[in-house]
């Protein structure tokens, strides 16, 4: 038989001539790289993944993550139907059963004790979402949710951090221009050969470090371990956890001490030099080396690197921001690229212009009550001031399980797994059981949602549209893919995810499930966006014949930079642009814009904000203490396979080698007594596990490494091929009270250890 003609349509999907295989293109949605996918469907069923080399994004790039989109859709763990539990016994529920047990569990509660004993986890499967990040948020407020938790406070709030007080929005973050860099690339804390990049949209980085490597430029990994992205580089500096912004701020005392500093075009925009030059004068690099095990003389050489470099940019990731110090870190980062003038210019650190907003982005300036930034309100058990609206996500363990007036006895989960990815893990495992209600939204019974009273389960991961929301804030260009579904649902009736979030959202005002006008619901969160965006809702509203997130995209794109704004701005693009363009529209790299972007106060990029520089003399300490040369540190790592707690009920991705193991070099090892492929105890001040030891030569000495994510042995929970391969949970050695108090982020690197033989 000859090869079937395959003709492309419109919705990205073709079929071939005799009708037995469908190829449609879709993107990826389980990471920021957003690679084109071409999934081919036989028989209603996914036949084949492979790279969409026509994307206009990825260009043909994926990893092994993507091809098991497939694998997802048919977990046979996965829910289909509604889920409601008494006691220990979970049942099968209709959908208006499933939305009663919701009203009859949390009524009582809400009732009695008020919205106050009502909170929300919200994990980061959400941000990748086409319904879930436009809806939450209405959830919240009908709720009247004080504050929620999130696994950003166990990721990346320095960063919001630093970038809210530098440029004036939370989610105003500038990232490498890696596609343009020729000379330098400094990677901190991060390893894309394994996360695809991370608040960096950047299809095949490691592609792009082979570029700049062949074309004579240099790439240098500042890491404890030698990861896969150290192995592509062409030198690995191994640096103590913790030390990163000590490291930063000796080279900041060279680039003023050496004259190295040039602000670049964007000088006339920056404020704060001066008083950055005298902070710095006392971190000579003799000060930091002994701390950071880097010799001073290579701090310095690093620092006339970066400023001689003509196209150069310093990326620093997840290790920077979940350690002590994680804000002094994540923006001295962005201060090293500002006076070396690679800073808002092509092949440095830049900001993205995406072609569509994201719901949360759109309130990311407002300003902090009584001039204070942060600390606005404290969490009741241990006082933890606010920052950013939330406090740490370890807080929420104790919220539960001490008594008094304001204790949570209520939780709503939406796409998240605390019980695994959140630090002080063996606590919250024991106080989820002490809640009154819980109910989550969640395709799983996994550690965290067998607590649940009831679980509504979100579509297959192949059965919803796609476009994506967050994403593009942290994109190296400005492009946009829509993806129609791939498969149908396997209920038609069954209602969307962004319908379970409102009428959920209506039960929690207090409204009856069967009274809840989840279509006025809509109208009025549209309405309310489309006020955000300086439009009249009387006049947009009638312009659509149905709601949904894809009304929100499209208010999205043509209230964005390209958008039409609904005719007043001729040849402007809509949602219709999109889904006539089935490999994506490409709108081009990055462009300056640092004077667009800035909400500060002051007008300026504030290179110096004292709530930050406040936090030194409490790192000069840290420095200044003599190490114990006998101690270990404990940091994460990532795998290609992995990712966080999502996909270890894959089986294409947690086969082969255990993946769960403790890293130790080979001198820890031999001092411990320890062999390789044998158990060992590691031990906190928080908790202990035991865990296969492999010797290595990756690591630093006096640093170990497990991953994070694992520890699918609890009772309860139906994920068979994540229970075959359960591993240990790395969170039950987190301290929970370790945090960065500058953010309130979960220091989850840098944990002192000790590691026994078994």
């Amino acid at each position: 038989m000859g090869t079937a003609r395959v003709e492309e349509t419109g919705s990205g999907a073709a079929a071939d001539a005799t009708g037995g295989t469908t190829v449609h293109h879709r993107t990826c949605h389980l990471c920021e790289a957003m690679c084109g996918l071409e999934i081919q469907v036989r028989e209603g069923r996914v036949h084949k993944i492979k790279p969409n080399r026509d994307d206009v994004w990825s260009k043909g790039h994926i990893c092994p993550k993507g091809t098991t989109l497939g694998a997802l859709q048919e977990d046979p763990d996965r829910l289909r139907t509604p889920m409601i539990r008494t006691g220990d016994t979970w049942r099968e529920a209709t959908w208006d059963e499933a939305f009663a047990e919701c009203e009859r569990v949390m009524r009582p509660v809400l009732e009695e004790h008020g919205p106050e004993a009502l909170t929300a986890f919200f994990g980061n499967p959400l941000a990748h979402n086409v319904a879930l990040a436009r809806y939450v948020g209405i959830l919240v407020a009908m709720a009247k949710i004080h504050h929620i938790y999130s696994s950003g406070t166990v990721d990346q709030w320095p960063k919001n951090v630093s970038s809210l007080l530098m440029y004036g929005g939370m989610w105003t973050i500038p990232v490498p221009d890696l596609r343009r860099t020729e000379d330098l690339f400094v990677v901190m804390g991060a390893n894309p050969q394994a996360s695809q990049g991370s608040l960096l949209a950047c299809p095949d980085i490691m592609g792009e470090i082979k570029r700049i490597r062949r074309g004579g430029g240099k790439v240098v990994v500042i890491d404890p371990r030698r990861t896969g992205t150290a192995d592509a580089a062409d030198e690995w500096l191994p640096i103590v956890p913790g030390t990163d912004a000590a490291l930063l701020m000796a080279v900041v005392h060279v680039l003023f001490a050496d004259d190295l500093v040039d602000l670049g075009p964007s000088a006339a925009l920056i404020a704060g030099t001066d008083t950055l030059r005298e902070l710095a004068a006392d971190w000579t690099p003799e000060s930091v080396a002994g701390a950071c095990r880097i010799p001073a003389a290579r701090i310095r050489e690093l620092a006339h690197q970066i400023a001689a470099a003509r196209s150069a940019v310093v990326y620093g990731r997840i290790g920077l921001c979940n350690q002590e110090f994680g804000t002094l870190a994540s923006w001295l980062v962005d201060v090293v690229n500002i006076l070396t003038g690679h800073f808002d210019t092509p092949g440095g650190l830049m900001f993205p212009k995406p072609v569509n907003w994201s719901v949360a982005t759109l309130t990311q300036h407002s300003k902090a009550a009584d001039g204070a930034p942060f600390g606005r309100w404290h969490s009741r058990v241990r006082q933890a001031p606010e920052v950013l609206g939330q406090v740490p996500a370890s807080c929420l363990a104790e919220e539960i399980d001490t008594e008094g007036e304001g204790r949570i006895r209520a939780l709503v989960t939406i796409a998240g797994n605390p019980a695994v990815s959140a630090p002080g893990a063996a606590r919250l495992r024991d106080a989820l059981p002490k809640l009154d209600a819980m109910v989550s939204i969640d395709n799983w019974i996994n550690e965290t949602t067998r607590h649940a009273n009831v679980i509504l389960p979100g579509a297959g991961p192949l059965e919803t549209p796609h476009f994506d929301d967050l994403m593009w804030n942290f994109a190296v260009g400005s492009a946009g893919k829509w993806s129609e579904p791939v498969l149908p649902p396997a209920d038609p009736d069954r209602p969307a995810e962004w319908q379970i979030v409102l009428r959920l959202a209506g039960i929690l005002a207090g409204q009856k499930w069967d009274e809840v006008d989840v279509a006025a619901l809509d109208d009025m969160w549209f309405g309310a966006l489309v006020g955000l965006c300086g439009l009249d809702p009387a006049e947009v509203l009638p312009q659509y014949e149905s709601g949904g997130p894809e009304r929100i995209i499209d208010l999205s794109i043509r209230t964005g930079p390209w958008g039409d704004r609904y005719g007043r701005v001729e040849g402007g693009m809509t949602l219709s642009d999109f889904k006539a363009a089935p490999n994506g529209i490409d709108l081009g790299p990055m462009e300056p814009r640092v004077a667009e972007i800035l909400h500060t106060e002051s007008g300026f990029v504030e290179l110096a904000p004292a709530y930050i520089t406040a936090d030194l003399p409490r790192l000069r300490a840290h420095v200044d203490r003599a190490a114990d040369p006998s101690g270990l540190l404990l940091v994460s790592r990532r795998h290609l396979r992995s990712k966080n707690s999502w996909l270890h009920n894959v089986p294409a991705l947690v086969g082969g080698t255990n993946k769960c193991t403790l890293l130790v070099h080979p001198d820890d090892a031999a001092r411990a007594g320890l062999t390789d492929g044998e158990a060992a105890e590691v031990a906190s001040q928080e908790g202990s596990i035991q865990v296969a030891v492999q010797i290595t030569d990756e690591m630093m000495p006096g640093v170990v490494s497990m991953p994070h994510g694992w520890g699918h042995d609890e009772p309860g929970t139906r994920m068979a091929t994540a229970r075959a391969h359960a591993g240990v949970n790395s969170n039950v050695l987190a301290p929970g009270t370790f945090v960065d108090p500058v953010s309130g982020n979960a220091a989850v690197n840098g944990i002192p250890v000790t590691v026994t033989p078994v």
